[in-house]
């Protein structure tokens, strides 16, 4: 959607525009649904503020008075059956002081990390090992699995193991590449000054209130179809759905998930297809639920899982908690899957109600029926950013002709901010004669 109105913007009132979408409602991963009459968001929860993109986009909308920030709320770790805080002063959380592990490690982990800056560090300029290497090379495995792998976890339900360092902290693999002489300097000299604010922002009234505005702007034409094929046609482009329907397009973006692009730009850009092939994705499940209102949770905004545990969930987000309350009950997301996992195709709606359930039980000794609840499923939609990652980008796009761009979460982050930079650069690229 973001991609529609900046060609809109850019080509003007009397251009041609539509969005080839067979879901129910346009959106992708930003859905809203209300769970006992409160908007609730079940995909993507949150932006981070700091970034410009989604705070100049809601200015540009004229909807800066929507965004929302944290209650200060922070999260727990869950780990070895104890809640933990989430440790402070980490690079998602690659630690850069002993200290701030302090109970959630053991003491020959402690050591370890002390011990680091001693002990000599051989870095390539540029390289781009995975998080679960580099972090476990250096400060132990414990930390990777308690401290890290919770948050990667959470943003790209992958692990330490499939995501790379340039990915998942790029400021601490830029101190590494600018001569820091170990892992705790590098990540010392990545983390970002304190800020007055909230780190984490949101829409009041859910990512809906968002895309009511981009669908309201953009004025295109909504084909309720799925694409099946992207043809050459002279100087321009057919594109064919799922009825068999041709439309004719001077310009293309395709914003669709990596497993879908392939297919569509086979015979269009062979050396693109083949990079995006590369490109693993994880599926998740999210399930929302409304309690009675007084329920006895904790004043967090969350726990995140750490490794092998009693709970089902990977993580479970304490939406009255983290956003403020809203009427008369308490929302709460938990979420399902994992890299490598088939959680999310498999498991019934029933049974993930009753996990969910039970995992409130097990972290905060509740036993409560929910008044509501809704489950939503995210099949191969979360992009694993690997090590190398950057340069299948690189190469996806170096690949396509000029009148035909990508966007999407697998290219330039898997955030919203970096989805509404990926689709503004997609339409900046475009070069359309008519």
């Amino acid at each position: 959607m973001v991609a529609a109105y900046r060609l809109r913007v850019a080509a003007g009132p009397h251009a041609s525009i539509t969005v080839l979408d067979p879901a129910d409602r346009l959106g992708g991963v930003l859905r809203t649904e209300r769970i006992a009459g409160q908007p609730l968001d079940v995909g993507a929860e949150a932006f981070v503020a700091r970034r410009p993109e989604v705070p100049a986009l809601l200015g540009e909308l004229g909807l800066s008075g929507k965004q929302i920030a944290t209650t200060g709320a922070r999260p727990l770790i869950y780990c070895g059956d104890q809640l933990h805080q989430l440790p402070k002063d980490t690079v998602n959380g690659i630690p850069s002081r002993p200290a701030a592990l302090t109970g959630l490690v053991d003491d020959a982990t402690m050591r370890q990390m002390l011990d680091e800056p001693r002990r000599p560090m051989s870095w390539q300029p540029g390289a781009d090992p995975s998080v679960a290497d580099l972090v476990g090379d250096r400060f132990g495995e414990q930390v990777v699995i308690r401290s890290v792998d919770p948050l990667l976890a959470g943003v790209y339900a992958g692990s330490a193991a499939t995501i790379g360092i340039r990915a998942a902290a790029p400021t601490v693999a830029a101190a590494l590449d600018h001569g820091a002489r170990s892992l705790t300097e590098a990540v010392t000299a990545a983390l970002p000054p304190p800020l007055p604010g909230s780190v984490f922002g949101a829409v009041e009234g859910g990512y809906q209130v968002l895309l009511d505005e981009l669908v309201h702007r953009t004025a295109a034409t909504w084909a309720q179809v799925a694409v099946r094929g992207v043809q050459r046609a002279g100087t321009g482009w057919e594109i064919v759905d799922d009825e068999g329907v041709r439309r004719s397009a001077d310009a293309v973006v395709l914003a669709v998930p990596a497993p879908r692009l392939p297919g569509l730009i086979a015979d269009i850009a062979p050396g693109s297809a083949a990079a995006a092939r590369r490109i693993p994705v994880a599926s998740s499940a999210v399930v929302a639920l409304a309690l009675p209102g007084g329920t006895p949770l904790p004043e967090q905004s969350g726990v995140l899982v750490a490794g092998r545990t009693r709970l089902h969930a990977k993580a479970v987000t304490l939406s009255s908690r983290k956003w403020g309350r809203r009427g008369n009950v308490e929302l709460v997301r938990l979420s399902f899957g994992r890299f490598g996992d088939d959680l999310a195709r498999s498991v019934g709606d029933d049974e993930l109600l009753t996990w969910s359930v039970q995992d409130l039980q097990t972290l905060f000794g509740i036993s409560v029926e929910p008044e509501d609840s809704r489950v939503t499923r995210w099949i191969d939609a979360m992009p694993q950013y690997g090590p190398g990652h950057a340069d299948l980008v690189a190469e996806i796009r170096a690949g396509l002709p000029p009148t035909l761009a990508v966007a999407g979460a697998y290219l330039d982050g898997i955030g919203v901010p970096a989805c509404v930079a990926a689709a503004t650069r997609a339409v900046a690229g475009l070069q359309v004669t008519h």
